[in-house]
């Protein structure tokens, strides 16, 4: 599952702040990483929960976030880390509202397609990741 050999199985890429040009940066070079990764879907599904936490950070900094995946032997794992500081808690999934078009969605999203996620508190900013096993979607 961990890809070819010569194969890149880590990216790491670092974003500005409010970029949302990144996000589709992210999702080509994430797609190019997994193209022989997984079952038929999983590398969809990383594209589609990657972009969504990408823009959440995007949207909700100005200091802009750092983007890594990483293929191991069970799965791909992928962290957003942004950096603001001084939050009131930790982003949890909420039900988004019925008329505020696509907003609101991506960690619902994470929760509900991910194997796994989590948010962490690092002081001055917060890592989201969610990991997939790489299986059929």
């Amino acid at each position: 599952m961990a890809g070819e050999p010569g194969q890149p199985t880590r990216l790491l890429k670092k974003l500005g702040g409010a970029d949302l040009t990144a996000v589709p940066e992210v999702r080509h070079a994430l797609r190019a990483m997994l193209r022989k990764w997984g079952g038929p879907g999983a590398s969809d599904v990383a594209e589609l929960l990657t972009s969504e936490l990408v823009t959440n950070a995007l949207i909700h900094t100005e200091h802009g976030a750092v983007v890594t995946a990483t293929v191991v032997p069970d799965g791909l794992r992928v962290e957003v880390r942004d950096y603001v500081s001084g939050l009131a808690g930790l982003p949890g999934p909420s039900v988004p509202i019925a008329d505020d078009g696509t907003h609101g969605r991506g960690l619902v999203l994470v929760q509900a397609l991910a194997d796994s996620w989590g948010v962490e508190d690092h002081g001055v900013g917060k890592v989201v990741w969610f990991e997939l096993d790489g299986g059929a979607a």
